[in-house]
């Protein structure tokens, strides 16, 4: 979702601006990006990390 055309029901200006408190907050958390705050990079990495992980324990569990 994108803020380029909302208007704030407070200052009635577009939010993209960030005029007011309201408007500030409310593009700061359309922004946001990610899960649980991570960026998509590192959540990427940590399955990557994970998967490697899993696969040298499954090749030490059949020695």
């Amino acid at each position: 979702m994108s803020c380029e055309h909302l208007v704030c029901a407070q200052c009635a200006h577009p939010v993209i601006e960030g005029r007011c408190p309201l408007c500030r907050a409310n593009r700061e958390r359309l922004h946001q990006h990610g899960f649980a705050g991570l960026s998509p990079a590192l959540i990427a990495l940590l399955l990557v990390v994970l998967l490697f992980a899993t696969l040298a324990a499954e090749h030490l569990a059949f020695r």
